[in-house]
């Protein structure tokens, strides 16, 4: 029998069957060839999710009018035959592991070409939404009828295309801030004709009539999947009751209603669409389950879901059809096949840290900060053999020297991992009571676990020094010895006051009622946050003239959100004098504090790692004795060193 029965029921929408209701939602692929058409590398990343037992899996970024196409070598052209091959290599690969394959079918409007310059114009780009209006400096052009006209065309020309291509489903994207949802808007879309205004049925007709054209170009057994908004959750945006109205207008006109939330272009909602690890697991699945009772398509929710305690809820109780997952599936691939075995314990749990975003938009590539394999498929599709058995000894049970030792494990060797401390996890292990964190330690947990499973002669409370190493005579030898915090030469720095961020995420009870922060990266900021949400007055002081995400600039977007909701000071620029017993002197300023901790940096442990240079005959330095990074370069790191023994 089944433990979550509810979740693996098969599904018909549109007379297509449907194996689970457990979707990859949408990710679009931006790692392209020049002519921005799909490589083979794409293929592999989507049949991955495929493989892993989802039952459809959407391809993202797919441009209905790339004529109004914003980065159109990063996007999908749905009205480009050159793109053919691309989209049906992926389309097959996604089919032959049993999942139905669909494309997201999508028009920014006014947001389009932001970054396409036209020839004696003064204006960046040309682009076309509701009405007339100014966007980044941009005067946006409103569609009239044939524009309206033409973009209804298009979204109907797209989907046959991909019909013809070898999908058996479309997307039709109308949440988040893009074109369709420009028009539902109220706030927006203040036309006076036949396609806005307060009338919802006019503001909701271009969506309907796309619908509608899209259902006469691909015939009726086809499903036709929707993505909305249920609510855009900031001021000035539509509420829920908006939501369901939109609802309301579309049921009928296609078989699956995709409930998601707020709005991309909007800072402080963008990890709402993209749930936070600050936002509890399935926080937006309210907004579908409102929706839900108001219409008789079949409905879906997306975000923050992976949990399958939550998951078979809402299905079970008829709260929703369909559970939809991105980021869950990039942690973790096989996360339905794990689940339906009974297995859901070795599910990877997305942290929502948001790394793989960030990645995608700064390099094109999606990466996984706890899943090597993600964005690497095709490396992974054959595994690399092992000539030789080999002993290899980890210095080190960080996040990198676990991963290590579990993928040299896995392929054969045989593994000794020793750590100085009484505990696997290394440093990350002072955020263990920090709620916002929850995940990263059942992470660790997980990790260590699997590393007895896999046999590793662990070894805690043990240091590699060079005579213990030659005394156990390794092949290899991983040094994976860390950093340590870095202690700034301040007056007053060793103040009975004065404490290492390390040292107060374990002992914040130690803290006084106002603490100044020395240090705006991403450990001052949150050990910030985690001091405010127990009622402290934090201050941030930083030298440098803005804060430092660390390479992850869609995670600061909701640090940016906790530090407003917690009034949290971010003090830029201010170089830290002095520390006495009232505080922090600071630009000749003094920022009253009862506690002062210091977050400045991490200094490499590299001479503990050179000690052992020559040890071996194999020798690899790794992670933060390297220089200080974060947990996606330590795991990927990890594994392909491992990967290469």
């Amino acid at each position: 029998m089944l433990k979550y029965p509810h979740i693996f029921e098969p599904i018909e929408l549109a007379g297509t069957i449907f194996r689970n209701r457990i979707f990859a939602a949408p990710t679009g692929w931006m790692d392209k060839y020049q002519d921005g058409t799909l490589p083979p590398e794409a293929a592999a990343y989507y049949a991955r999710k495929a493989k892993g037992g989802a039952a459809a899996v959407t391809l993202g970024e797919c441009r209905v009018d790339t004529n109004f196409c914003n980065a159109p070598n990063r996007l999908t052209k749905m009205d480009d035959p050159s793109h053919r091959n691309g989209l049906a290599r992926c389309a097959d690969d996604i089919r032959r592991y049993g999942a139905v394959p669909s494309v997201e079918l999508q028009h920014a409007g006014m947001y389009e070409n932001r970054d396409l310059g036209l020839k004696g114009e003064a204006s960046r780009g040309l682009a076309y939404g509701p009405v007339e209006c100014e966007e980044s400096g941009r005067i946006i052009l409103a569609m009239d009828e044939a524009m309206i006209e033409r973009t209804i065309r298009k979204y109907a020309q797209a989907a046959a295309f991909a019909k013809s291509c070898g999908y058996g489903m479309v997307t039709v994207h109308a949440g988040h801030g893009w074109l369709m949802s420009q028009f539902l808007s109220p706030t927006l879309n203040t036309r006076k004709d036949q396609w806005g205004g307060p009338d919802i049925e006019n503001r909701a007709r271009i969506v309907v009539a796309a619908l509608d054209a899209i259902r006469k170009a691909v015939g009726p057994k086809f499903p036709i999947e929707v993505r909305i908004s249920g609510s855009e959750c900031y001021t000035g945006g539509y509420d829920i009751e908006e939501g369901i109205r939109i609802a309301k207008q579309i049921d009928g006109h296609c078989d699956l209603i995709h409930v998601s939330a707020g709005s991309h272009e909007v800072a402080e909602v963008f990890t709402v669409t993209h749930p936070s690890m600050f936002l509890a697991d399935g926080c937006n699945a309210v907004y579908a389950e409102a929706i839900k009772k108001h219409v008789s398509t079949p409905v879906a929710t997306v975000g923050a879901q992976g949990d399958p305690e939550i998951m078979e809820e809402l299905v079970a109780s008829g709260k929703v059809d369909v559970v939809e997952i991105a980021r869950g599936l990039m942690a973790d691939p096989d996360l339905p096949n794990k689940i339906r075995a009974g297995e859901e314990k070795e599910v990877r749990k997305c942290m929502r840290c948001l790394a793989c975003f960030s990645g995608l938009l700064h390099n094109g590539q999606f990466h996984c900060a706890i899943n090597p394999e993600i964005g690497r498929e095709t490396e992974y599709a054959v595994p690399v053999p092992v000539k030789k058995v080999k002993t290899v000894l980890v210095a080190g049970g960080g996040v990198g020297g676990m991963q290590a030792a579990l993928t040299a494990a896995e392929r054969g060797h045989k593994v000794i991992l020793c750590e100085k401390t009484g505990e696997l996890g290394g440093t990350l292990r002072c955020e263990r009571k920090v709620p916002f964190k929850a995940k990263l330690d059942e992470y660790l947990n997980q990790q260590a676990s699997r590393l007895a499973q896999a046999g590793v002669d662990i070894r805690l409370n043990t240091e590699v020094t060079p005579d213990l190493a030659e005394s156990l005579k390794p092949d290899v030898i991983i040094a994976a010895t860390g950093a340590r915090p870095v202690k700034p030469p301040i007056p007053g720095i060793d103040g009975k006051n004065v404490f290492s961020a390390e040292y107060i995420y374990t002992h914040a009870e130690e803290c006084g009622e106002k603490v100044a922060i020395l240090g705006a990266g991403l450990v001052g900021i949150e050990l910030g946050i985690y001091l405010a949400m127990q009622g402290k007055k934090v201050e941030l002081i930083e030298m440098l003239d803005h804060v430092s995400d660390g390479g992850n600039n869609l995670h600061m977007k909701a640090l940016d959100v906790e530090i407003k909701k917690y009034k949290i000071g971010v003090n830029l620029s201010t170089r830290a004098e002095e520390i006495t017993p009232e505080g922090v002197i600071g630009n000749g300023k003094l920022f009253k504090a009862d506690t002062v901790v210091y977050a400045v940096g991490q200094k490499p442990q590299r001479q503990a790692a050179a000690d052992l240079y020559a040890c071996a005959p194999e020798f690899y330095l790794l992670g933060d004795c390297t220089a200080p990074a974060n947990i996606m370069s330590a795991t990927s790191a990890a594994d392909a060193i491992a990967r290469a023994i």
